[in-house]
């Protein structure tokens, strides 16, 4: 593609706090350049999709440790980082034709030349329902999360009773049908905001969801966890976090999955620590590139498929939000990540 231009959104003021979308200390800046000539074994993919996820706020953050940090952060000037669903519109490489759909780590840019070897095919399959956007969502990073915590992380079984907190998200919506329907849990309870939201969750299988922005949120929460629970599965930290210590059985278990409440001002504010002490409660933190890097993705993603087939999986267009986004637009769309815009996996869709 000789003399052909690329927009990109680069990091340009790494955020400690909100990030910022305007003005001189906007936390992203568009600018627009050459399309490289792609060499032997390259190819020009173009963004389709790209997949907005909280742990993106983490490799933004301003002086983090890249020693503490379990990949490498995003720099000041890079290209904002990003998973997508993208097209080859031209090939150097012999496994990959132009027209493919491949996965690739394309970040906030209309076009990218990339080794094919780091572009994984894709093909949807219609019959069963399975859209390319689920396979950077149901069945991308967020569905072998919930599967990865849930069974290899905190070792889910039949006897356990089950809360997961931002249940109608990308990972949680998936942590309730695991666990209620592969898993066969006696009791799965799921946190979320709304009551939209609650009813959704409730329809994948949840037994009970509690809606955290009701006024008697904490009653509802101890009514539903009557007796204690087994596992925790965490996606938002916090008060949350602190609220589930209570409700924990001696010997309880926590994945600690993620902690979006806190990820714009990194303040955690955990209260209660003394129950893990007192309850000896295991509190596992997980990566999913640890089961990519183990190898163990592949079977996980047989049982996942296998289970939609069987219809014990939900992955229809309700489990996911799919936003039809300017270029110009991509980091709004992104920021609803933080105010609980989505239902599902929060999807962008480049349009144009």
């Amino acid at each position: 593609m000789p003399g052909h231009k690329t927009r990109q959104w680069i990091l340009a003021n790494s955020p400690t706090g909100e990030v910022v979308l305007e003005g001189e200390k906007s936390t992203f800046k568009l600018v627009t350049k050459d399309v490289p000539t792609p060499g032997p074994g390259q190819v020009v993919v173009k963004a389709q999709f790209l997949s907005n996820d909280p742990a993106q706020r983490g490799w933004i953050q301003k002086d983090m440790d890249p020693a503490r940090l379990y990949t490498t952060p995003v720099k000041e000037g890079e290209v904002m980082r990003a998973f997508g669903v993208c097209e080859v519109v031209e090939s150097n490489a012999d496994n990959l034709k132009t027209g493919q759909l491949v996965i690739a780590t394309i970040g906030w840019s209309e076009y990218s030349v990339m080794d094919g070897k780091d572009c994984r095919p894709i093909q949807a399959d219609e019959s069963a329902g399975i859209r390319p956007t689920n396979l950077i969502g149901s069945l991308g990073g967020p569905g072998l999360t919930a599967y990865y915590g849930l069974v290899d992380m905190v070792r889910t079984t039949t006897e356990d009773a089950v809360v997961v907190s931002g249940a109608a998200g990308a990972t949680g919506n998936m942590v309730v049908q695991i666990a209620k329907h592969m898993i066969g849990c006696k009791k799965v309870i799921g946190i979320a905001g709304g009551e939209k939201k609650c009813r959704w969750v409730e329809s994948l299988g949840a037994d009970v969801c509690v809606d955290y922005k009701a006024k008697d949120f904490q009653e509802q929460l101890w009514k539903a966890t009557e007796g204690f629970v087994e596992v925790f599965f965490d996606n938002v930290g916090g008060e949350i976090l602190s609220l589930m210590l209570l409700r924990l059985k001696r010997f309880g278990r926590i994945a600690a999955c993620g902690s979006v409440s806190t990820y714009n001002s990194m303040e955690t504010g955990i209260q209660n620590w003394y129950e893990i002490i007192a309850n000896r409660l295991e509190v596992r933190g997980f990566i999913v590139t640890d089961a990519v890097e183990t190898g163990k993705t592949g079977v996980m993603m047989q049982r996942l498929v296998q289970a939609i087939k069987e219809g014990k999986i939900k992955i229809g267009p309700e489990s996911e939000t799919v936003v039809p986004t300017a270029f110009e637009d991509i980091p709004k769309t992104w920021t609803m990540l933080f105010s609980g815009g989505n239902q599902g996996k929060l999807v962008t869709q480049v349009k144009g």
